[in-house]
């Protein structure tokens, strides 16, 4: 037995998960928030208690040091040298990889030349990265990339109708994100609702705040709603996805606006948030929508046909459908959601819901169509930091 830890850092955030491989038992998890304010939180989970504390944290290298002393505090190990291996999620690979990899200088260069693609998050897994291995110096670091379960898509997937010279010289092409998620729901949801045929066909929505759909044949991604950047695709809480290029330079044209101004607008203060004027949780917006607020109205349900708007394009893309599958913060927690995207695509796919037991189920996995439906819809709850956590297994299995 060893221990492996998943880590996630984000602009202000720590999220990690500490694993006894290779059971796959889950030792602790938690996350820092509010990195580089004064009153950061540290949050644990151990053994069914919840451990909190507000206090500094200054950056990451104080996050970092706050969760391995807990480890130590609270017993969880004896040493930290107990742990071998730590895994980092990286949310953009670009061209580059196709599967995770040691994290070593080669890794960090070509993030960094990643950074334009995805300003939101390169510089914090660079950062949480060099905390790490800091920190940690005798053990494993390696990279897993959510881009790298999409690098199966065809050129005709991936292309933009641009000047080609642009695509090869700027690697201009569609990305996606997520991918992470996708992989684990493909194996999963073919596990516990496909009977692990090897011929499948599945849809996988991971919707939350951030969102993309996925197009899975036989296991391996053929489409992605996500592009260049996580700002296309769907609606999400403060993106706008997919819109009209020419949009962009008629905002600037109206407003005066720099397209930097522009661009961060679409990023965040856009999607549900732009749209209904409350807030970008759905939580909220869901409130509103039940006292009848126009413009929450209006959000829930513009998001509700950008989703589905996807699956029928996926459906398609995949000659059919056997499975699909809502996860993620809205997909796994919010039924209003849920059945306002399905009602709007059920009767082209032959779909028969369970509305009640949709109602019924949050943050839990359960199907939700009746036998007679034609494709099998479920809620499957994503587990990243599993798939992290196995990779570090693959990794180190020769060196222990």
């Amino acid at each position: 037995m060893y221990k492996v830890m998943a880590v996630n850092a984000g602009s202000s955030s720590l999220k990690y998960k500490l694993y006894e491989m290779p059971e796959e038992k889950v030792l602790c998890s938690g996350n820092v928030e509010r990195i580089g304010h004064e009153d950061g939180i540290f949050g644990m989970k151990h053994n069914g208690e919840k451990i909190r504390d507000i206090l500094p944290v200054k950056d990451h290298s104080v996050a970092v040091d706050l969760v391995l002393k807990a480890l130590t505090k609270f017993g969880i190990v004896k040493d930290l040298s107990e742990i071998v291996c730590v895994g980092h999620r990286v949310v953009q690979g670009g061209k580059y990889f196709s599967k995770s990899v040691d994290f070593n200088e080669d890794t960090e260069a070509k993030i960094t030349k990643l950074i334009p693609l995805d300003p939101m998050h390169a510089e914090a897994h660079l950062i949480g990265y060099h905390a790490f291995k800091n920190a940690l110096p005798h053990a494993y670091q390696i990279a897993v990339f959510d881009t790298a379960f999409h690098q199966t898509m065809e050129p005709e997937d991936y292309l933009f109708p641009i000047p080609y010279e642009y695509t090869e010289k700027f690697d201009c092409r569609r990305y996606g994100a997520h991918g992470t998620s996708h992989n684990y729901l493909a194996i999963k949801g073919n596990e516990d609702f496909l009977e692990g045929k090897r011929n499948t066909r599945i849809i996988s929505c991971h919707i939350g705040s951030g969102g993309s759909l996925c197009a899975i044949k036989d296991g391996k991604c053929v489409a992605t709603s996500m592009g260049l950047t996580p700002l296309g695709g769907i609606m999400m809480g403060t993106r706008c996805g997919d819109l009209d290029p020419s949009v962009f330079y008629y905002l600037c044209s109206c407003t005066g606006k720099s397209y930097e101004e522009i661009y961060d607008i679409l990023n965040k203060k856009s999607g549900i948030l732009g749209v209904s004027g409350i807030s970008n949780d759905t939580r909220d917006v869901e409130a509103a929508y039940e006292k009848g607020d126009e413009r929450a109205v209006l959000a829930l349900h513009l998001y509700a046909r950008r989703v589905a708007d996807y699956i029928g394009q996926y459906y398609v893309r995949l000659g059919g459908a056997d499975l699909i599958l809502f996860s993620a913060g809205v997909g796994e927690n919010a039924p209003i959601y849920r059945k306002a995207i399905l009602e709007r695509v059920q009767d082209a796919l032959g779909l028969v819901i369970d509305y009640e037991k949709n109602d019924r189920v949050r943050g839990e996995e359960a199907l939700i169509s009746k036998p007679e439906s034609k494709i099998k819809v479920a809620i499957l709850p994503t587990d990243e930091e599993v798939m992290i956590a196995r990779d570090c297994a693959k990794r180190i299995k020769n060196e222990l």
